[in-house]
């Protein structure tokens, strides 16, 4: 079966979000499996445990996926994203290692600003996205993906050795700290009745350490994975229960799962690590040019640099962009078709949307089709969709 589709935009973006290929039921692995400081609270507030990328977190609670998600979008939910790496990078040559790895301007980050940014290799492949945070306390912060935990990890450590062994000064430490996601238009209403500092001043990407409804030691980041305001707290492991039964006592905040995480980024056509971007795809062809650094552009001196910038100056074969249709759902792996009825591409995640009451999803096409308006078609299973 068949259906017209039309692409909705050439996308631009952040943290990892539930896939259908990276989840499964619960028993099947729940013996290996890792599990968050808010792993019981999860289970007494009815959260359905699955498994994903090795560790047990909620698919969805007592509310249905899209009650979970239209209640983002219209006042906020609560994360846990705690599986996702923090690391800590210290030392007097701290950028000079992320600027080895990352294709962003890691040393004109102000004081308590974030990036987004990419770890590349030297095809110009797309390693991981992640968020550095250059912090006022002297060091970067840096949250990657749960999926790429172990090759981040051995990247960044290897590039550790490989730095110290030059006589140079860095160092790295893993965060066992939770990490929460409060996302939603009232986010940070919510937040500010348990915090002394104005959010006001905590504009988009920049961050803060304070006490969150009196757990010291929390790091907030105007941040999120949604399309909506909100912010990631970085807390304690010890606090992190106390914060989330805080920060539920207001009635405009439920908890939310991997299944509302994952729809609303796709509608707000944010990538999820592994579908949508990998190591055989480009920050160009990714539609993410624009984590690119202007400096690092110029000076070449990034992973992949000698592919990655002249594809800016030219047309690349393909790119993602976001599609849209009525009917039947478009999922990931199926055809993407030009009218005449030859396969053009793959759509690499897709969804009902909620929101707009319409079928999202995303691909990659050939760049002449790239053009929003372009009308397409996805081949879709002659069977129902689920």
């Amino acid at each position: 079966m068949q259906r017209a589709v039309s692409v909705v935009a050439r996308l631009g973006f952040r943290l990892q979000a539930f896939s259908p290929d990276l989840c499964r039921p619960l028993s099947f692995t729940q013996d290996v499996l890792r599990r968050t400081p808010l792993y019981d609270f999860h289970l007494a507030h009815g959260g359905k445990m699955v498994a994903f990328a090795g560790w047990s977190l909620p698919v969805q609670y007592q509310d249905s996926h899209t009650d979970s998600h239209l209640h983002t979008r219209q006042h906020c939910s609560l994360f846990d994203v705690s599986h996702m790496l923090q690391t800590k990078i210290c030392g007097s040559d701290r950028v000079k290692l992320m600027e080895s790895l990352v294709v962003g301007d890691i040393a004109e980050l102000r004081p308590n600003q974030g990036t987004l940014s990419l770890f590349t290799n030297e095809a110009g492949g797309i390693l991981d996205d992640l968020i550095v945070t250059n912090t006022s306390e002297g060091h970067l912060y840096v949250v990657s993906n749960a999926g790429c935990w172990e090759k981040d990890l051995a990247l960044m450590q290897d590039k550790v050795r490989e730095l110290q062994n030059q006589g140079r000064d860095v160092g790295l430490e893993v965060l066992d700290n939770a990490l929460l996601a409060l996302q939603g238009p009232t986010a940070a209403q919510v937040l500010q009745a348990g915090v002394a500092d104005d959010l006001r001043k905590l504009p988009f990407m920049t961050s803060a350490v304070m006490e969150v409804f009196g757990v010291s030691g929390c790091r907030v980041t105007r941040c999120g994975y949604t399309g909506e305001d909100g912010v990631e707290i970085s807390v304690p492991a010890a606090g992190a229960v106390h914060l989330a039964t805080a920060l539920l006592e207001n009635p405009e905040v439920k908890l939310a799962g991997l299944a509302a995480r994952d729809s609303l980024r796709l509608e707000a056509g944010l990538c999820l690590y592994g579908n949508d971007i990998d190591e055989h795809t480009t920050p160009v062809e990714g539609s993410l040019s624009w984590t690119l650094g202007k400096r690092r552009r110029a000076a070449m001196d990034f992973p992949g640099a000698k592919v990655i910038v002249p594809q800016l100056k030219g047309k690349v074969q393909r790119r993602r962009v976001g599609l849209m249709c009525e009917g039947a759902p478009m999922r990931a792996h199926s055809p993407i078709l030009n009218m005449e009825g030859t396969m053009i591409g793959t759509v690499t995640s897709g969804c009902p949307s909620p929101s707009l009451k319409k079928n999202v999803a995303m691909g990659y096409v050939p760049f002449e089709y790239s053009r929003p308006g372009t009308k397409l078609m996805v081949e879709l299973p002659s069977g129902p969709c689920f």
